[in-house]
């Protein structure tokens, strides 16, 4: 038997398009795709969004790799994929751990240095784009307002 719904199909579409964190995960993706096309003007054109999602987790010191997978809610064989593409391009090399022979290391090369320094850069550019949208006050606001939404969702 059909059960006929309460909610009118054209409402129910409209709110599962326009809610909070739909806005947040475009707000996201905007930003992202804005730092790639910078990360790609200044010649580091063989990287992508992928890579853009795990290289964050790489601490300057170097991470293993299981670390890294679970650092950015991937399977092992997605980052050993991302990973081989990175190190094809230069990025990152992986050696053996030396507090554990049966591991390795994920470290930055010097050309994954250089795209350290162009993401920091990026980054400064975006958000200074982004004040000369917004004004200072409001993305100072915004800022503050998503570090609350974030601490919500840490544990006590």
């Amino acid at each position: 038997m059909k059960t006929k719904s309460i909610i009118n199909n054209s409402d129910l579409e409209r709110s599962r398009q326009q809610h909070i964190g739909r806005a947040l995960l475009q707000a996201q993706r905007a930003f992202n795709a804005r730092a790639l096309a910078k990360l790609r003007a200044r010649g580091h054109d063989q990287l992508g969004m992928m890579h853009l999602t795990l290289l964050p987790h790489l601490e300057t010191s170097g991470t293993r790799a299981t670390v890294l997978a679970a650092r950015a809610d991937m399977t092992k064989q997605a980052v050993g994929q991302l990973l081989s593409d990175l190190e094809m391009a230069g990025y990152v090399t992986r050696q053996p751990d030396l507090s554990d022979g049966r591991a390795l290391l994920v470290q930055f090369t010097a050309r994954g240095e250089q795209f350290l320094a162009d993401a920091q850069q990026i980054k400064l550019e975006i958000e200074a784009e982004y004040a000369a949208a917004l004004g200072y006050t409001e993305l100072a606001a915004l800022r503050q307002a998503l570090e609350t939404l974030i601490k919500l969702e840490q544990p006590a």
